[in-house]
């Protein structure tokens, strides 16, 4: 029903993954003794500098086509380095949106223009990608978006409004869903994704959503008759619904979407030491054990989304990914309940002891993981009805 079209038995990492893996290690471990950075959990910091050193590694569309400045290399590597940056808590927020999303939309849908005007740049840690998909009032609801976007001589007219814009104060261009026909009983039809640059094109006002502790990571972004080329659509006009959900499996199914608290499980266990508390004992096995389950189910569909599987595009990974999403969503939280289960304090953002800053952070940003990527009740609705549909 799940997982049928995927197979679990090699997903041994090649040996060119693990090489890659002890390079990246490596790498982020000098980086932490020099201080360059200073990990935080909950979301990715935006670190241009530190995306740059990423970049002059070859780390950055690490799969794409040497002639965009990709590496040619496998999904399972790219795997990898983005588990590690996870593991280290790296700050690759100014690359993820580029490399994950955008840059795989834009291999596959994009001009010739689009992508010699965005991918290079995106490889060498020169262009920051955001996300411009949510509404207010929409939710994860992509379907009932009211961006709308009118056909003008030479381009569009695009006004609407996105929230939950994670970045994009620092980023240099973000995709937009938007309506570029009228509504019809079939909310899926007549959507379209056009590339905007907010900082240069006028009418784009970014407003900021700030956590309680102040922090700025999401916004809401303003359009106000913003004018668009046609050279900036993305695809064919009217087929925004199936390109969007063809990002959505990336977005949905990597190890971001269950690792991001990894470090505090780390640091948990490091309290504990060789505790004899049956209970802590029992939480961390099972935490762990379910670690392993996810990895393996999001190692599957990189596996599968390869072009070297012979199985991209070939199979609908997107209720497989949702399914990653919403398993790891709950994970991640049940990290943070048994640290505060089983070790007594009040965490504060600017402890000294990693573990206590650590859980101080993911307590602060625990909402943030059932908003991006979809909310749990969308992604339920996805699984119930491939559930349903198996059932008739």
């Amino acid at each position: 029903m799940f997982f049928e079209n995927i197979d679990f038995s090699a997903l041994e990492l090649p040996q060119a993954a693990r090489k890659l893996r002890d390079d990246v290690r490596a790498f982020l471990q000098q980086e932490l003794a020099a201080g360059s950075y200073t990990p935080h959990l909950g979301h990715a910091e935006f670190d241009s500098a530190f995306t740059k050193k990423v970049a002059a590694r070859g780390w950055i569309g690490l799969t794409w086509p040497k002639q965009y400045g990709g590496q040619e290399r496998s999904y399972l590597e790219r795997f990898v380095v983005t588990e590690e940056m996870l593991a280290f808590a790296a700050p690759c927020a100014a690359h993820w949106f580029g490399d994950r999303q955008t840059g795989p939309s834009l291999l596959r849908y994009g001009s010739e223009f689009l992508k010699q005007k965005y991918l290079p740049g995106i490889t060498r840690g020169e262009i920051a990608f955001a996300l411009g998909m949510s509404e207010p009032g929409s939710g994860s609801d992509l379907a009932s978006v009211r961006t709308r976007a009118e056909k003008v001589a030479g381009g569009w007219r695009v006004t609407g409004q996105k929230v939950w814009t994670s970045w994009a104060h620092k980023a240099d261009a973000f995709f937009v869903l938007c309506r570029t026909a009228p509504l019809t009983d079939d909310r899926h039809a007549g959507l379209s994704q056009l590339v905007i640059d907010i900082k240069t094109s006028p009418g784009v006002t970014v407003r900021p959503i700030r956590f309680m502790s102040g922090e700025h990571h999401f916004n809401e972004v303003f359009l106000d008759n913003v004018f668009v080329p046609d050279s900036h659509v993305v695809g064919e006009v009217g087929q925004g619904w199936k390109q969007i959900t063809s990002e959505l499996a990336l977005e949905r199914s990597g190890p971001e979407r269950f690792m991001t608290t990894f470090p505090l499980l780390v640091e948990l266990i490091r309290r504990l030491g060789k505790s004899d508390d049956a209970r802590a004992q029992e939480m961390v096995g099972r935490l762990t054990a379910r670690l392993w389950t996810l990895r393996r189910m999001s190692l599957a569909i990189a596996l599968a989304l390869d072009p070297s599987s012979g199985k991209q595009g070939a199979v609908d990974l997107g209720t497989e990914a949702a399914l990653v999403k919403d398993m790891g969503t709950f994970y991640e939280r049940e990290i943070v309940d048994a640290a505060r289960l089983l070790v007594a304090l009040e965490p504060t953002l600017d402890a000294d002891d990693t573990f206590e800053r650590f859980l101080a952070q993911c307590v602060v940003n625990a909402p943030v993981s059932t908003i991006r990527g979809g909310t749990t009740q969308v992604l339920r609705t996805l699984i119930a009805r491939r559930l349903l549909g198996a059932l008739k």
